[in-house]
């Protein structure tokens, strides 16, 4: 009796893991990695740990992870050296950890290619969430789409038209292509520069801060959806994917 509990219970676990993800946890501070490993073990993901940047691009080659958990501040490598190694050959959604909280640094790792950042001490519930909603994100892999559609708005990359409940709406070349970019980013967190250097191009001419100007513009357009445009303070945009 007692085997056959066993051998439901490895079952159920893997039914969970298939359906939740692997993660990959590289943090060199034991404890941290352990309490993230707890969690995320009894939220059903399949987990792997490792204390050093050059021992998760190794595990990276034999084994193929949907998220990374990657620590700043590594001995050896760091965490951005990380990122800069793999240049997204894995094809794993990155939460970057980190004590760093000044704004520079927090966009110096998304544009080095994190998809998302948390910084240290963090709270549990709130490091679950991120997991959970970087997980829920499109595969890197998936071709981008000529239809794209968040909740009630949807856009047609042939046509180059934005309709939100069925209603066509009237946008500028700058807002068109600032729109597209976010909705094509699967809720990752966009820098300004990032936007600026999507939607440069003919017809439009966007520097610094103006950026913001043409998000403002774009969100008085989008209605109630326009909700779903967040600020990340002293950092840039993203686009929330949950209602």
């Amino acid at each position: 009796m007692a085997d056959e509990e066993s051998v439901l219970n490895t079952a159920k676990s893997c039914v969970l893991d298939a359906a939740k993800g692997s993660v990959l946890i590289v943090e060199d501070e034991t404890e941290i990695r352990s309490l993230m490993a707890l969690h995320l073990t009894r939220h059903g993901y399949h987990v792997h740990q490792c204390e050093s940047a050059e021992q998760g691009l190794e595990l990276c080659l034999s084994h193929k992870f949907d998220l990374i958990i990657l620590d700043w501040m590594l001995p050896g490598l760091s965490g951005i050296e990380f990122l800069h190694r793999h240049q997204g050959s894995i094809g794993a959604r990155i939460l970057m950890m980190t004590a760093k909280i000044a704004p520079e640094d927090i966009v110096r790792g998304l544009e080095s290619g994190a998809d998302d950042y948390l910084t240290k001490p963090f709270d549990v519930n709130v490091f679950l969430a991120r997991v959970r909603a970087l997980l829920r994100r499109a595969p890197l892999s998936v071709e981008k789409l000529e239809q794209l559609e968040i909740g009630n708005l949807k856009l047609n990359k042939k046509t180059c038209e934005v309709s939100r409940d069925g209603e066509l709406l009237h946008l500028t070349p700058s807002e068109y292509k600032l729109l597209v970019t976010m909705m094509e980013s699967h809720g990752r967190v966009l820098t300004r520069d990032q936007l600026i250097e999507n939607i440069q191009g003919e017809g439009v001419n966007v520097i610094g801060r103006t950026i913001d100007t043409h998000v403002f513009g774009l969100r008085k357009k989008l209605g109630d959806w326009s909700e779903r445009v967040e600020t990340i303070r002293g950092i840039g945009y993203r686009v929330r994917l949950d209602d």
